[in-house]
């Protein structure tokens, strides 16, 4: 009897990365396919929180930051009519769509135009305008951040609604951290105004041309935007004898 150990025909293969591991469970929860889908960052642990000592099992979750890529026509359904619709009305603004719109995508039965930041009260204004879109409500803007999406970590998003269509569209903007700037959009849609500043107030981006951009919630002389990823967890000072409590992390030793 050999006491060789049997090879295993598959080990010179390239092990394979966290990120490529959970696109099947990222390919069950989307309805993009395979080849359309991005991987943006990994998710290690709960709440980005490592080296806490975590019995519960929620430190060693590995998970990748996917997103649907770009959508091919057809889109399906009424998504072509408008595409089409906003196509032409961004023409009589001498707009090209390919200039304004950097993709469309259609995940979960749901339309999503990417807007190139420069073009977006253009494209604003004609779905708002155009009658066969007439988009005549914005439901506000909320942001969302991607530290790993370099170069467009900031996005700010829009949820549009048609009342004379019954259609609802989705906007999305994005931008770099190191220059967080959007038009604002409070002149074409006047409701966006404390939307825009909430925005400001929790993610640090700046709506240019907005009326009165302050902070709305958080004291003006706060350092940083709560909500952005890298937003430190830190304790949080009590005012009684100095008391301070400490950081999530922190709140817990297990021996």
């Amino acid at each position: 009897m050999s006491d060789t150990t049997p090879t295993n025909p598959d080990s010179t293969q390239p092990p394979v990365t966290p990120a490529e591991a959970g696109v099947e469970v990222a390919l069950g929860q989307t309805t993009a396919p395979a080849g359309q889908l991005t991987i943006v960052g990994v998710r290690e642990g709960a709440f980005g929180v490592q080296g806490s000592g975590d019995t519960s099992g929620f430190g060693g979750l590995v998970e990748p930051i996917v997103m649907p890529g770009p959508t091919p026509r057809p889109y399906g359904g009424w998504f072509d009519e408008v595409a089409d619709e906003l196509g032409l009305a961004l023409a009589d603004h001498d707009l090209p769509m390919t200039s304004a719109i950097e993709k469309v995508v259609v995940d979960r039965g749901e339309i999503t135009f990417f807007v190139r930041r420069e073009h977006l009260p253009v494209v604003a204004g004609a779905l708002r305008d155009e009658p066969s879109l007439r988009f005549e409500m914005c439901m506000g803007v909320s942001g969302v951040h991607y530290p790993h999406e370099a170069g467009r970590e900031l996005h700010a998003v829009y949820h549009l609604q048609s009342i004379t269509h019954h259609r609802r569209i989705r906007l999305e903007v994005t931008c770099p951290e190191g220059d967080a700037r959007i038009p604002s959009i409070v002149s074409i849609y006047p409701t966006n105004d404390w939307h825009e500043r909430e925005t400001y107030d929790f993610f640090g981006i700046v709506f240019e041309d907005h009326p009165h951009l302050t902070r709305i919630l958080m004291p003006d002389d706060w350092p940083g935007h709560p909500q952005r990823k890298d937003y430190p967890l830190g304790g949080i000072p009590v005012e009684y004898k100095g008391a301070e409590i400490p950081p999530p992390d922190l709140r817990r030793e297990y021996s």
